[in-house]
């Protein structure tokens, strides 16, 4: 019974890497995640996008960076990619939320180094349903510095997700696909599902890390599947208490 057990696992994860790398292809292909093919685990799907943040409070956010490594400061600038559409169901809905600032992130190396520095909203930013895909727009400045989204999955475990380098000019949107091995759920309760957005965090190039370096954020948004969330009884209880 335990070898069944094992081997009906095994099986699962080869099936759960095997669609994963399908998504990746596709990604390649594409030039971003589809998240219709990512991680799916229900005979039914309700895909919708979803604003986490518009980076329009600046208060919302803090920096964080070893003393001895430098200064980092956050400000909010009127502007925005000229490239950013609407979400369709914020324009069906006749939602009009103000979308006029992005938030600037200035960091004052204090020496050439192995740098890191990380970006967290005051309050961590839960995403309900099975999460699919993260993006975010960014001002990279053509550095070979890494970007990484931090988040934690159903259960608060901590992971960090490799969005991509930042040597780019101008804006540019970065998207990745939630690993499927990041649990989003557990079969026992279905009063909740998802991931927590607790931040990002860069990475610096030693070569490049020196001076004054700028980045620039706008748009944080989630491809969700919401079809457990539309099908929960609403008479259920949360386990919240």
């Amino acid at each position: 019974m335990q070898l069944l057990k094992k081997a009906i696992i095994y099986l699962l994860l080869i099936f759960c890497s095997a669609v994963y790398l399908v998504a990746q292809e596709r990604v390649e292909a594409a030039g971003e995640p589809q998240p219709e093919m990512i991680g799916i685990d229900t005979a039914q799907q309700a895909l919708k996008e979803v604003s986490i943040s518009k980076f329009e409070d600046p208060a919302f956010w803090y920096g964080v960076m070893a003393r001895d490594e430098g200064l980092i400061t956050l400000r909010r600038f009127e502007g925005g990619p000229l490239d950013k559409k609407p979400i369709p169901g914020e324009v069906e809905a006749g939602i009009e939320e103000q979308d006029k600032y992005v938030l600037g992130v200035k960091v004052q190396f204090f020496a050439r180094g192995m740098r890191t520095f990380v970006i967290k909203p005051v309050k961590p930013l839960p995403v309900e349903g099975i999460c699919k895909t993260v993006s975010v727009w960014v001002v990279g400045r053509n550095m070979n510095h890494m970007l990484k989204l931090l988040i934690s999955d159903y259960f608060g475990k901590a992971a960090e997700i490799t969005m991509g380098k930042l040597n780019f000019s101008g804006w540019k949107k970065l998207t990745v696909a939630i690993p499927p091995h990041i649990v989003q759920k557990d079969y026992h309760y279905s009063n909740k599902t998802g991931i927590t957005i607790e931040g990002f965090k860069i990475e610096t190039d030693p070569m490049e890390s020196y001076g004054n370096y700028y980045i620039y954020f706008d748009a944080l948004r989630v491809v969700t599947d919401l079809f457990s969330e539309e099908t929960r009884d609403r008479d259920d209880l949360p386990d919240s208490w």
